[in-house]
């Protein structure tokens, strides 16, 4: 379906700029959408700023908090599908600056929202989280777990999650919600979180250094996947207006620790010799989250492209060519460790 129904389609992305915006943009620029961005702060380093992608779109400024500006843009540009992805993502962040992430996360869902309400937006598409899900005993998540975050970042995904289904079934709007796992992907530089964080401590020659002992679980999806993802939710709305107000999980539906994705990562670099340090300090984090895929499946027939390592080797290859160094491999693991 998709290179006839995006080419030329007015689309609004919030968070653009983004990590996860800039991999969805890309691709929507790429099915021929006519791409309306909001950006809030315009930095060189973003992929869409270091890809030309602004030259491809039209760039609105300003801010979720901005009511009016979201409602003229909505109208004014005829926009027919919107992807809200702009948020303040770090849960270190999130739990520093409880406020200002609460007012960003929440009140700018539901800014998005009405202002697409009183546009008439034929799909609009809410990036939620795992983190939505909050701390479970009762594993993997499926999309009938309920939504109770308790920390600051869990709780904004929560309640954003929540209004977005509300607008769903009170005023009936075309709303489909994506519930992902941790991503992964060239273009993410916030270096805090692990995957990004190893593979630039490694391309250096340094351990790198886990904030928590290690031990917490996680599930994963390369940014390309999760790119298609969106598109595949959108889509799924335009085919079926049954679909309004669900939500969907996306992940490789693995279970691994930190420390199992430390040693993946260095192990397709060669450079097993680098083992982590464990600062053990992290606090404020779920223990162990992980997912259910089954009725992305069945609903919207989706499927991930890439395997873990094949989106990690993809990933490290991105931050060599940013960092200006060789893309290390596992080849080059005997003599690394000869070196060390």
């Amino acid at each position: 379906m998709h290179q006839s129904f995006w080419r030329g389609r007015p689309v609004f992305v919030t968070g653009a700029t983004g990590f996860m915006g800039g991999w969805l943009t890309r691709r929507l620029l790429d099915e021929g959408a006519d791409v309306i961005a909001l950006v809030r702060d315009r930095s060189p380093k973003t992929m869409f700023a270091s890809e030309g992608m602004a030259d491809r779109a039209t760039v609105i400024d300003g801010c979720l908090e901005n009511y009016p500006l979201l409602r003229r843009t909505l109208a004014e540009y005829s926009v027919e599908t919107v992807f809200h992805l702009a948020a303040q993502p770090l849960v270190g962040v999130a739990k520093s600056d409880p406020t200002s992430t609460l007012q960003v996360n929440i009140q700018g869902t539901w800014n998005v929202l009405e202002a697409a309400r009183q546009a008439n937006v034929k799909q609009v598409v809410v990036a939620s989280s795992d983190k939505a899900y909050g701390c479970s005993q009762d594993l993997p998540y499926f999309e009938t777990h309920p939504l109770q975050g308790i920390y600051p970042y869990d709780v904004s995904k929560s309640c954003a999650d929540l209004i977005s289904t509300m607008y769903a079934r009170t005023y009936k709007m075309p709303v489909g919600i994506l519930r992902c796992a941790n991503l992964f992907g060239g273009g993410d530089l916030n270096f805090s979180r692990t995957i990004p964080g190893v593979i630039r401590a490694t391309l250096h020659g340094e351990r790198f250094r886990i904030r928590s002992d290690g031990k917490s679980i996680r599930d994963f999806l390369y940014a390309k996947d999760a790119a298609q993802s969106y598109l595949t939710v959108a889509e799924g709305l335009a085919r079926n207006p049954d679909l309004a107000g669900e939500a969907f999980n996306f992940s490789l539906e693995a279970k691994l620790s930190v420390l199992d994705i430390t040693a993946r990562a260095l192990r397709l670099m060669g450079r097993t010799d680098l083992e982590p340090v464990i600062e053990n300090r992290a606090t404020a984090e779920i223990p162990e989250q992980y997912m259910d895929c089954s009725k992305a499946r069945r609903l919207l027939n989706w499927e991930p492209e890439y395997d873990l390592d094949r989106g990690i080797q993809e990933t490290i290859e991105w931050y060599a060519d940013y960092f200006g160094v060789p893309a290390p491999g596992p080849a080059a693991s005997s003599a690394a460790g000869a070196r060390a």
